[in-house]
């Protein structure tokens, strides 16, 4: 019988295993990546355990556990014990991260149950041609902000690489001081994150740019593949003192990726409001959704 003592903390060292079952069962939801798992283990504290040819993973904030669903071939069996664990925590919602076939699946075996959607993390999905090419009129404010940035700086466009880590860190120190970062929970720990994906940038086998304004880093993207068709931005960081320069390297990570990737995922937007106008403003091919379900509810499921 599966018990919480059966998970662990998860580790670097755990990637190969993450890649050999993504590559049967890609993630769907940028949460999922290996890369957003490990990078946020000091902010979410994410466990796991391979159990039944499946990955099941819980988050552990601010003392509270909440599970989420077998990843891999759905057995009922497997999804009863996940659901039993979810009854004994004490939180509002004690299962989530829930994609919405896997949602039907589980109406269907348990017809008690009730989703709630968690609007605040939908990922947000583009058209990577959309993105590289910004045509149409439902783009011309940002492909103004675009032309307004070449014509007033000087800059050009390279690939992430060895010699260039230092210097982005330093860069992202600078950004993170005038952001305040250390009075935001969130940015204080998306600090924490970016930071170790830098540090351990090739074993992720992560991927990115930097664009540089008169020789100076003055913006950064990080990505990776998330599945056969869709890459992921992971990060996307620009100059304060740029006007327009989150635009044009959003645009630059599109052209690169539009070679080998249909869609770009560019993860949710927290519940934040001033994330969520600029998210829609790209106007989103879809929105990858997710639900919760609420400890009430579960109380009430009998497996």
């Amino acid at each position: 019988m599966l018990s919480l003592e059966d998970y662990k903390p998860i580790e670097l060292e755990d990637k190969p295993l993450f890649d050999k079952h993504y590559k049967r069962y890609p993630p769907f939801h940028s949460d999922y990546v290996f890369t957003t798992l490990i990078s946020w283990m000091n902010y979410a504290n994410y466990h796991f355990v391979f159990y039944g040819n499946t990955i099941l993973i819980y988050s552990k904030i601010n003392n509270q556990i909440r599970l989420r669903p077998p990843i891999g071939k759905r057995k009922k069996n497997i999804f009863d014990q996940v659901l039993k664990l979810a009854k004994e925590q004490d939180v509002d919602y004690p299962l989530g991260m829930i994609d919405a076939e896997t949602k039907e699946w589980m109406k269907e075996k348990y017809p008690k149950l009730f989703f709630k959607a968690h609007r605040g993390f939908f990922d947000y999905v583009y058209l990577t041609s959309d993105l590289a090419k910004l045509q149409g009129s439902g783009y011309s404010k940002i492909r103004n902000r675009v032309n307004k940035f070449k014509k007033n700086y000087n800059y050009r466009v390279e690939k992430i690489n060895k010699d260039s880590i230092p210097e982005i860190k330093k860069f992202l120190k600078h950004w993170y001081i005038y952001k305040n970062c250390e009075s935001d929970v969130l940015l204080k720990n998306e600090k924490k994150a970016i930071i170790y994906s830098m540090d351990h940038f090739f074993e992720l086998k992560l991927d990115g740019i930097v664009i540089r304004v008169d020789d100076n880093i003055s913006a950064i993207a990080v990505y990776e593949k998330m599945n056969k068709d869709t890459a992921v931005v992971h990060y996307e960081k620009g100059s304060p003192y740029h006007d327009g320069i989150y635009k044009v390297i959003n645009q630059e990570t599109a052209k690169i990726l539009q070679k080998n990737f249909k869609f770009i995922n560019r993860e949710s937007d927290m519940g934040l409001p001033g994330l969520r106008r600029v998210k829609m403003s790209y106007r989103p091919h879809h929105m990858i959704k997710v639900y919760h379900v609420e400890k009430n509810n579960l109380n009430n499921v009998n497996q």
